[in-house]
């Protein structure tokens, strides 16, 4: 019987059962794409992380939803990250470099916290998309597109925490996700946000790494603050620590393992 091992981490949290959990599943050698999905579906998380050495230093990452493969993904890599050191897959010291469908990412440990080196995806204005107010159940004050979503500022917090998607709606617009936002009334954080994605499988998700890769140049701009510190304001919710370096977004958060097991392949 072959297995493959497969952990459940909770990444942008230090706390169980908190920020975002994503699936990490370590492979030896490639592996099956409909293979991929299928484990995906049957995890039914947000993202589930597939990683496969390259070289001593390099290794592939792919990241499925529940529905699909997806380009970029920012709590899955902070996962997988997380596992390769804690499996001594590297040595704590060393960064973890991935090859992704976004290019090379790189993460390093700075202390308890993971730091993740992204691209920047700003969002640029543009015309509301029909049907995004209602879907959305709230009122922009501005609306732009970035490369993967469109992000959507509102008038304060209690706005943001109000949101009560249709999701149904939400899913016929044409774009991976919607980002709401807003600053934030809790001094301990700049910003505030909630991530939709139900075109992609996900309604709604706990912590976005890769929302902040937009998030975090929308509001450098509008605070005139290079670091940042964003609360994503979901159920489970989770900090995401940012720092805009050029057309980089640098992203920073701590990981806990909730869950250690094998497939059976």
């Amino acid at each position: 019987m072959t297995t493959i091992p497969c952990f459940q981490v909770d990444a942008f949290t230090a706390e169980p059962f908190r920020g975002n959990p994503a699936a990490v599943c370590l492979l030896d050698e490639p592996a099956d794409e409909r293979w991929m999905q299928s484990v995906a579906a049957e995890m039914n998380l947000a993202e589930t992380a597939f990683v496969r050495p390259l070289d001593e230093e390099t290794f592939e990452l792919r990241w499925f939803t529940p529905r699909l493969e997806v380009d970029l993904c920012g709590h899955a890599t902070l996962a997988a990250a997380h596992v390769l050191w804690e499996q001594s897959q590297l040595p704590a010291d060393r960064a973890a470099q991935f090859q992704t469908r976004s290019g090379t990412l790189v993460c390093e440990k700075q202390g308890d916290l993971i730091q993740m080196d992204f691209p920047a995806t700003p969002a640029h204005e543009t015309t509301r998309p029909p049907g995004l107010e209602a879907a959305l159940g709230v009122q922009p004050l501005w609306v732009g597109q970035s490369r993967y979503d469109y992000l959507v500022g509102v008038i304060d917090e209690e706005e943001v925490q109000s949101a009560r998607p249709d999701f149904r709606a939400l899913a016929e617009i044409e774009t991976r996700g919607v980002i709401v936002t807003s600053i934030s009334d809790d001094d301990r954080y700049d910003f505030v946000s909630r991530f939709f994605a139900p075109r992609a499988g996900v309604d709604e998700d706990p912590v976005t790494g890769s929302a902040h890769c937009c998030l975090a140049p929308y509001w450098s701009d509008l605070l005139s603050k290079e670091k940042l510190i964003g609360y994503q304001a979901s159920e489970r919710g989770g900090v995401v620590h940012t720092e805009c370096v050029g057309d980089r977004v640098k992203l920073k958060g701590p990981a806990v393992t909730v869950l250690c097991g094998e497939i059976v392949v």
